[in-house]
């Protein structure tokens, strides 16, 4: 399947990226990098050296939007670190950043293949992609689908009481998204908040018996840190690789089609992802919210597939 993972690394994220490299299933066909956990020169640098740890400098990336639609940046360097890529000290990017906007290697890629052949992975603010939606509506019959990583329904926020962070970062993008009939499935906190990441998980990845074991779990050892001060245990949520994890094996996953829309006018709520889990309104069932996961087999497949480098 071709992929193109568009994202604000971040350690997750490469993790990620990482996944996808080491599955033969998937043809990556290229990263698109955004403003959101750090600043985009810092998310396009981290992207550049994650590809360079997986020794796959052949991956084009391309930056994409520096600051949201119509809101002020927001950063979340109080989880990630500084860099984004606190916990390992990789060598500088071993090149820059390939030629061409995000937006613009979106819209080809998606153009020049076959309808419905390319899936946007989107672990990160939605800039990029509403965008990209904006200048070429003809997008919205060609993606295949868009599998995200972002909303929450029972876990309501992780940065503000009411929304997510890759949501709350860009509502106005999201909520283009949302509308744009682009089939979506979406993993919310509702999901990633089962995936702890516990001191016994991380030291299996740990023990892998290659360099990128090692540097993953350091990377998650460093995020983890913040969430498990604020949760009172030894770990945190894992986030952003469910999206991969789910194109390899889907039925690690359940969930159902669903109605969300994101709230943009309220300050005291803004990004909150409103979501008709239980059909209460007429509106269109616009996402695949997934809600419960199979966790041995999450953390089963992401070993696995790291020890394949």
């Amino acid at each position: 399947m071709k992929i193109i993972i568009d994202t604000d690394p971040g350690q997750d994220d490469a993790l990620t990226i990482l996944l996808a490299l080491a599955s033969p299933e998937i043809d990556l066909l290229g990263i698109t990098t955004v403003a959101g956990n750090v600043p985009l020169t810092r998310t396009t640098e981290n992207a550049l050296k994650t590809l360079d740890l997986a020794g796959r400098p052949d991956i084009p990336v391309h930056a994409g939007a520096d600051r949201p639609l119509l809101r002020p940046g927001v950063t979340a360097t109080h989880v990630h670190g500084r860099t984004g890529f606190e916990g390992v000290d990789l060598p500088p990017p071993s090149r820059p950043p390939t030629p061409g906007h995000a937006v613009d290697f979106i819209i080809r890629s998606v153009m020049e293949n076959p309808p419905g052949t390319v899936t946007l992975c989107t672990i990160g603010p939605l800039t990029n992609i509403a965008l990209a939606l904006g200048r070429e509506p003809r997008l919205r019959e060609r993606i295949g689908q868009i599998v995200m990583m972002g909303c929450a329904f029972s876990e309501v926020g992780n940065i503000t009481a009411a929304a997510e962070f890759n949501v709350y970062v860009d509502p106005h993008a999201a909520e283009m998204v949302f509308a744009s009939g682009v089939p979506l499935v979406v993993f919310p906190l509702d999901v990633t908040h089962q995936l702890h990441t516990s001191a016994a998980r991380l030291a299996r990845i740990a023990a892998i018996p290659n360099r990128i074991g090692p540097v993953v779990a350091a990377w998650l050892r460093f995020e983890k840190r913040f969430e498990a001060t604020k949760y009172g245990t030894d770990g945190g949520p894992l986030h952003d690789p469910n999206t991969v994890i789910w194109l390899l094996k889907p039925d690690l996953y359940r969930g159902r089609q669903v109605n969300v829309q994101i709230e943009t006018g309220s300050p005291l709520t803004m990004g909150m992802s409103v979501v008709d889990w239980w059909g209460i309104s007429s509106a269109n069932r616009n996402a695949l919210f997934m809600r419960e996961v199979d966790v041995d087999g999450v953390y089963d497949l992401l070993i696995e597939r790291l020890a394949r480098f």
